[in-house]
């Protein structure tokens, strides 16, 4: 029930549900309103969701919010990482039946950054390798990873929904394998999130984020809207305020890990 509810408000709230909803207000208010100070508020309404759309639509405002929402640095693979574990977390963007691989599962383009880059660090680090999602993304994880990097996953948790199942779902198979330690690999705006997550579980966690902010536009470009940049600064808004409920669920009891430990 949670995890739909969030689904929803996610889709309702985030650009460009949530301003289209306000505009949306704004003219019926505009039009319809019974009197004057009525009327001029729903223009109002609707002047501003317009505005904030074009603003989070532009490169510089993505920018911003993106830089706000990667809080772990890069995985720096020049210096010994003690870890026993590589876990790549799953990002909604599986492709069930692609044709061009004769109808097998693959990542799409959002998914296959953050595989692309797993295989790297589980290439650099030999560490075995754990994939969590559903079962859809944790097939397409897996079966991209053999087939396309010649990485073998040892662990496919494929029941979780959102990040604190991923952790939640995980931490007993990795504790059960004599795991206390990973390296985590998810998208730069998600690592801080997710980090913390699996922590909670009781596992010490070095963030591999992949995809962070770097340059792009230049010049003009950077204030002309987009609808790449809509898509960054709705990424990165859904981070920040994913690791604000975080934080108010686990201060109220409501949604809290308990640290998992081998049975003895």
């Amino acid at each position: 029930m949670l995890v739909m509810l969030k689904t929803l408000l996610h889709t309702v709230l985030l650009p460009p549900g949530g301003p289209l909803l306000v505009a949306g207000a704004g003219a019926w208010l505009a039009r319809s309103g019974v009197t004057a100070r009525v009327r001029r508020a729903g223009w109002l309404l609707l002047a501003a969701s317009l505005v904030v759309s074009w603003l989070l639509a532009t490169p510089v405002v993505a920018d911003w919010l993106e830089r706000a929402a990667e809080r772990s640095p890069p995985l720096d693979l020049t210096r010994p990482v003690a870890a026993e574990a590589l876990v790549i977390l799953g990002g909604g963007d599986e492709r069930v039946a692609a044709p061009e691989y004769g109808g097998a599962p693959a990542p799409g383009p959002l998914l296959l950054e953050r595989v692309a880059y797993g295989a790297f660090v589980a290439h650099r680090t030999a560490l075995p390798v754990l994939v969590s999602g559903t079962a859809q993304e944790a097939l397409a994880m897996r079966t991209s990873l053999a087939r396309d990097f010649g990485v073998e996953v040892r662990w496919v948790e494929g029941r979780s929904r959102d990040t604190f199942e991923n952790a939640q779902f995980s931490a007993p198979l990795l504790k059960a394998a004599g795991v206390s330690r990973i390296i985590l690999v998810t998208d730069g705006a998600h690592a801080w999130r997710a980090a913390h997550e699996f922590a909670g579980t009781g596992l010490a966690v070095v963030p591999a984020p992949v995809g962070l902010w770097a340059p792009r536009e230049t010049g003009m470009q950077r204030y002309l809207p987009s609808t790449a940049a809509l898509n960054r600064s709705r990424s990165a808004l859904y981070e920040l305020l994913g690791d604000l409920v975080r934080r108010v669920l686990a201060a109220l009891h409501l949604r809290r890990h308990t640290a998992w430990t081998t049975p003895g």
